[in-house]
């Protein structure tokens, strides 16, 4: 079976959760691979509506395996308060393991993340003030503390004086050895039994075939790396970082699905070329209900960045494309399309340096809007506009559609795959699965 990523192809919140929810039915493990609890999945289904940060989207399926990979930072106290939601609602989480190689988040880290973001004053990042990049800045400097060290108390014991030291420095007050002891003594009673080595278990899942998703938080528009930097996150959101964040073999990954709204959001601070600051910005925020899952932040909305995911699909190398939220477009009568970046007297077909990037104008494709998504749940429901528009995407981004989200329950999404081989007599556009109404010129 082949082991899937799970990618964002924007900014982040391009609904993830939902995708590897559906995908997690037919699969046996699920490792989440990057990130803290600086962002969240929302999962729709039986159990209700479940907002997770930490605990992989495959959870609610009794069945599947899931796993926190070695690239996440576990604040252990939002992990219970998570693992208390899954419990009232009726889910066993016997299934979860934590591997000893996850990094851990403590009070002084979130300190520090606030005291960096007021600093900054205007020029706040618009971090969520959760500790994630002060972890992952330890973790870098090689005084992380490691979920794994509350498994051998006297090793860790031995850490404990030069992490209080490197934090008494950096906070300007006094941080002690046994503070932090008395937090690891205080998690150790839940945590521990979750902590195992990860890596005898993926492997063994690797030699029998099993079908595994790889988590990932945030999207490559925020990556550390390739994203719009510094507005980025501290981890990689890439296929790449989901290798070394599950410890997956970098060739066991066959299929990449870059997921991304039919619209495009964001939250935090950095360049959004199509970002809409008027009403009707505001309207798609309220149609959608873009609101941060973690924090409540309202996001930054604008139409569909074609520039942005080309790009997050060329340093990718996405397989197929799950377009999520058409639904959300159904109010309006006509939508568009950024198909390029205007500097000046030059056009940009990719994602340029964050100067220039601040400054761009995208270049937009006005196509007719349609009706009536909400209810489809094969291609052929779909309006004919609505499949022209989902067209044009695959064409911009150079892959094929291969699920569309149309709600927020798990029923709402169309998985092309399944259709049949009738969808593909049908005249197509190049790189794309889905027909064009009426056919091609």
């Amino acid at each position: 079976m082949p082991v899937t990523a799970i990618v964002g192809g924007h900014w982040g919140d391009e609904g993830k959760g939902k995708v590897v929810d559906a995908l997690a039915a037919s699969a046996d493990m699920v490792i989440r691979f990057n990130g803290g609890n600086n962002a969240g999945h929302t999962v729709v289904g039986a159990h209700g509506t479940l907002r997770l940060h930490l605990v992989p989207s495959g959870i609610t399926h009794p069945d599947v395996e899931c796993i926190i990979g070695p690239g996440v930072v576990v604040n252990p106290p939002a992990l219970f308060e998570e693992l208390d939601v899954l419990e009232d609602a009726g889910i066993t989480i016997g299934r979860l393991r934590v591997s000893d190689r996850a990094h851990l988040v403590f009070p002084f880290h979130v300190e520090l993340d606030e005291r960096e973001e007021v600093a900054r004053g205007r020029k706040a990042h618009g971090t969520t003030r959760r500790g994630i990049w002060p972890v992952y800045a330890d973790k870098a400097a090689r005084f992380g503390i490691r979920a794994g060290d509350l498994l051998e108390p006297e090793f860790l014991q031995e850490r404990l004086a030069e992490v209080a030291r490197r934090m008494t420095v950096l906070l300007g007050r006094t941080v002690t050895p046994g503070e932090i002891w008395y937090l690891c003594e205080e998690w150790s009673e839940r945590l521990a039994p979750l902590v195992v080595d990860t890596h005898a278990l993926v492997q063994a899942a690797l030699r029998r075939d099993d079908a595994i998703l790889l988590e990932g938080q945030l999207g490559v528009m925020r990556d550390l790396d390739w994203g719009v930097y510094p507005y980025v996150t501290s981890s990689t959101c890439l296929p790449g970082g989901a290798a070394a964040g599950a410890g997956i073999p970098p060739q066991r990954i066959s299929r990449i699905i870059g997921v991304v709204k039919a619209y495009t959001t964001a939250v935090g601070a950095g360049p959004m070329p199509t970002e809409m600051k008027d009403k009707m910005g505001t309207r798609l925020r309220e149609i959608g209900q873009e609101y941060g899952a973690s924090t409540g932040r309202p996001r930054r909305c604008g139409w569909f960045d074609g520039v942005a995911a080309r790009f997050a699909a060329e340093v990718s190398g996405f397989t197929e494309l799950a377009v999520m939220k058409l639904d959300v477009l159904d109010a309006f009568e006509t939508v568009k399309v950024c198909v390029a970046y205007r500097d000046g007297r030059r056009l940009l077909d990719a994602v340029p340096h964050t100067a220039v990037m601040a400054r761009v104008e995208p270049v937009y494709e006005e196509l007719p809007g349609w009706t009536r998504t909400a209810n489809a749940r094969t291609l052929e429901d779909l309006p004919d506009q609505a499949r022209a528009f989902l067209d044009r995407i695959s064409q911009l981004v150079g892959v094929p559609v291969s699920i569309v989200g149309v709600g927020q329950v798990r029923e709402a999404l169309i998985q092309l795959q399944d259709q049949g081989p009738g969808t593909r007599d049908q005249d197509t556009v190049p790189g794309s699965r889905l027909p064009v109404p009426g056919g091609r010129a």
